[in-house]
């Protein structure tokens, strides 16, 4: 019997029996299998190896075979290779996600605990504290850990899952922004606006404020399109515009 793949674990999952340890799914025997899905051995050894590529199954010799469900590894294979072949681009990676952490943001303004608040502000004094020492590589990692902080108080694992992909998929965009960044001579006691323009979105989820969440949002990604337009032409024309004071640590504030 042929069958594509999403047939093949639906009929995977339908004979598998849970396993008493950890209520994992267990594999019947492979002639098992073969008997009751009316396949050849050869058949359907590939695709179950094609399965245990993308992640869909573990097995181990002496142990069997278990169906599991594949990590962020597996969309971030896929977002590759689509983008490799031409099938989604740059540009509409950037588009869903903005979308999408407009969303969270918003989300994240009805849910969030003032521990949450007091992660989130942390990891932009972060951000603020690694730029303004010439950290690019730490800044961008507080960076990405900030959104990435939003899916967790959120809490649904699909949007985690997109947050990490779509992020994997811009990740070279996103470190040649910041190499861009550190080009921005720094005044005394001021700081990049690409930085600091998180607080607002920080303040607002505090002040659970969704929509001015949603706007703060959208002004993060206003102001970090607006720094790349005007970097990548020639860094000497962005002026004090992409200067914000300091904000004070966090600590400070209580």
């Amino acid at each position: 019997m042929a069958m594509d793949l999403a047939q093949l674990v639906r009929a995977l999952s339908e004979q598998s029996t849970p396993d008493a340890d950890g209520g994992r799914l267990r594999l019947p025997t492979e002639r098992a299998l073969v008997d009751s899905l009316e396949i050849s051995r050869g058949a359907l050894r590939e695709q179950l190896s094609i399965l245990e590529h993308l992640g869909f199954l573990d097995r181990t010799q002496g142990r069997g075979s278990y169906l599991t469900a594949p990590g962020t590894g597996f969309l971030q294979l896929y977002f590759d290779l689509a983008g490799q072949l031409g099938h989604l681009s740059q540009p509409e990676f950037r588009d869903a996600r903005e979308i999408l952490e407009t969303a969270l943001a918003e989300a994240a303004a009805r849910r969030a605990t003032a521990d949450d608040v007091d992660a989130l502000r942390a990891l932009v004094d972060e951000m603020v504290r690694a730029t303004t020492a010439g950290e690019h590589g730490a800044a961008l990692e507080a960076d990405l850990d900030f959104h990435r902080r939003l899916c967790e108080i959120v809490g649904n694992p699909v949007f985690s899952m997109l947050h990490d992909a779509l992020s994997h998929a811009l990740r070279s965009e996103l470190v040649e922004r910041r190499e861009l960044a550190g080009q921005v001579p720094l005044p005394p006691g001021r700081s990049l606006v690409i930085d600091t323009v998180h607080y607002g979105i920080v303040e607002a989820i505090d002040g659970r404020d969704a929509e001015g969440a949603r706007a703060a949002m959208r002004r993060h990604f206003e102001v970090w399109s607006a720094f790349t337009d005007a970097s990548a032409t020639d860094t000497s024309a962005i002026d004090t515009s992409v200067h914000e004071a300091a904000r004070p640590s966090a600590a400070s504030d209580h």
